[in-house]
């Protein structure tokens, strides 16, 4: 290369599946969207080409960010099989899509189980995967088998905390590729312009000085019933006073029964409603403006905190997830559920919260993010993963290579 001629950019493929993972990803894309020496390149998939969920594929160009590719693999069964299929469809997309686009780094996120489709993908055209938020627990749902895979399909972990950092070097990975970044769902908080309640509030049917308690509910992937425990949560809503926000659940099998219930019960009460794709920065500021999270996501886990936000986490769902002091967590029945709210809504609960820190990160995420996948040598030593010693050989342990 002679000296005139400017260096190749390195091209960041990053790959979004939903309205949530959308809203984690986009500080990262704009870090990246704005380095000199990047070309972004963005994939939407599953529910983001569904009207079911939105359509929400659109996000992409109305932010911006433009769109290189959209994988249409979702199936609507709202069965465990359609589900499997999905990441069939989706793998076969993803084919062609990558390797037309041969990217130097492919960017996952999470623990969605359509995100085996692009690491798999990947592995096969040897593009290196770089992913965010390994190291993570939620042994109630079968994200957490997603996850770990994940891991190990990867080559460069982007963890949110210490003791996750701690769980992929467990699992025998090399000290170099583990970064501790935070969570980038929270550079929202510090980095986003959010609505003012007074305007948003009434703009989604409520009253500017209302408080709505903020539902959050999924399937339950591990139950052979996964909408079996939605039953105990809304038994516990009935007869509340307060006004109630519903967001839609996740693209998993059992959702159209929730969703069903859901209308169901925003039909009899009036002050309810059901919200089928609040934007990210709409979420936000509702969050700020509620009197508590209810349900069972990983929203109430890692973001509530940040807003010292009392979050009523039911059923195991998000089992061994990292936890901060806002969160009550409680067995999916409608009495204990009842009980665990009226504490949460209680002045005296809230009040305790004042000061509290989220485990998760203070919201310079994405800037780490970018930083390092910028930095990262594309090589073969990227590509080709260590096999590290076992325990008691007499040599070095996990931090190996660091």
């Amino acid at each position: 290369m002679s000296e005139a001629e400017p260096a190749r950019r390195r091209r960041i493929a990053v790959v979004s599946s939903s309205r949530a993972d959308y809203g984690h990803l986009y500080w990262v894309m704009r870090e990246l969207q704005q380095a000199a020496d990047v070309e972004l390149l963005t994939i939407a998939m599953a529910a983001h080409s569904s009207p079911r969920f939105g359509d929400t594929q659109r996000r992409f160009v109305e932010d911006g960010f433009g769109l290189d590719a959209c994988i249409e693999c979702l199936l609507d069964s709202d069965s465990d099989v359609g589900m499997a299929k999905t990441i069939g469809v989706a793998t076969l997309g993803l084919a062609d899509t990558l390797g037309r686009l041969r990217p130097d780094l492919l960017l996952l996120i999470a623990d969605r189980y359509e995100m085996l489709a692009p690491a798999s993908v990947a592995l096969a055209l040897r593009i290196p995967i770089a992913h965010i938020e390994g190291g993570e627990v939620s042994e109630g749902a079968i994200d957490d088998a997603v996850r770990n895979a994940l891991s190990k399909l990867a080559h460069v972990h982007l963890v949110p905390t210490a003791q996750a950092r701690r769980r992929v070097l467990a699992m025998g990975e090399e000290a170099w590729r583990v970064h501790q970044v935070g969570a980038p769902s929270l550079d929202h908080l510090r980095r986003s312009q959010l609505p003012a309640a007074a305007e948003l509030l009434p703009r989604l049917g409520y009253g500017a000085g209302q408080r709505p308690m903020v539902v959050a509910w999924h399937p339950v992937t591990l139950l052979r019933d996964p909408a079996a425990e939605a039953m105990t949560l809304f038994d516990a809503l009935e007869g509340s006073a307060e006004p109630i926000a519903f967001c839609f659940p996740n693209a998993d099998a059992g959702r159209e029964q929730i969703i069903a219930m859901a209308r169901e019960f925003c039909s009899r009460h009036a002050q309810a409603r059901l919200f089928v794709n609040l934007e990210h920065r709409d979420y936000w500021a509702l969050l700020q403006a509620a009197a508590v999270l209810i349900g069972n996501s990983s929203s109430g886990i890692m973001e509530s905190p940040s807003l010292a936000l009392p979050c009523v986490n039911i059923g195991d769902r998000q089992a061994g997830r990292e936890r901060a002091t806002n969160i009550i967590d409680v067995v999916a029945e409608a009495g204990a559920i009842r009980g665990a709210i009226e504490r949460a809504l209680s002045p005296a609960f809230r009040a305790s919260l004042t000061g509290m820190c989220n485990p998760y990160g203070d919201g310079r995420a994405a800037e780490a993010i970018a930083t390092i996948l910028r930095q990262l040598p594309l090589d073969e030593r990227l590509l080709r993963k260590r096999a590290l010693p076992l325990a008691g050989d007499g040599r070095a342990g996990f931090d190996h290579g660091e």
